[in-house]
């Protein structure tokens, strides 16, 4: 029902800024919930951001917090992730996500969203590599 497709990636210094993108394709996308998850080689993918199907709920990890900002675009098919201030550990493929909201939503809050198993559509990835 929902197909997503991850831009923007690339290779910065430490201390610039990226914006990645997430495309979504399907009905009813302003429905689902997004969030943002990276994973580095031979690491577990971790949580980096969510946001609300409204967008008026977000959620970062702390290791983010201040430096990446989650976005949806006005039209809704969009999810942005800001990053600035980025640290060679920003370093991994960046993954978006996302889950349809519903009245029975199972969980609220950062520990809900930051839950990989509460999404059910996943984008390939793009890459971001951040030099020293």
């Amino acid at each position: 029902q929902v197909q997503l497709v991850e831009s923007g990636g690339g290779l910065v210094q430490a201390g610039g800024s990226l914006r990645l993108s997430c495309v979504a394709s399907g009905r009813a996308f302003g429905d689902y919930a997004m969030g943002w998850f990276r994973q580095a080689p031979g690491k577990e993918r971790e949580f980096v951001a969510a946001i609300s199907w409204s967008g008026g709920s977000t959620y970062y990890a702390d290791f983010v917090k201040g430096r990446f900002t989650i976005s949806r675009g006005t039209t809704d098919n969009t999810v942005y992730l800001q990053m600035n201030s980025l640290k060679p550990e920003d370093t991994a493929g960046y993954y978006c996500a996302a889950v349809a909201a519903r009245a029975d939503f199972p969980c609220s809050g950062y520990g809900c969203y930051a839950n990989p198993d509460l999404y059910d559509y996943w984008g390939q990835g793009t890459q971001v590599t951040v030099s020293s």
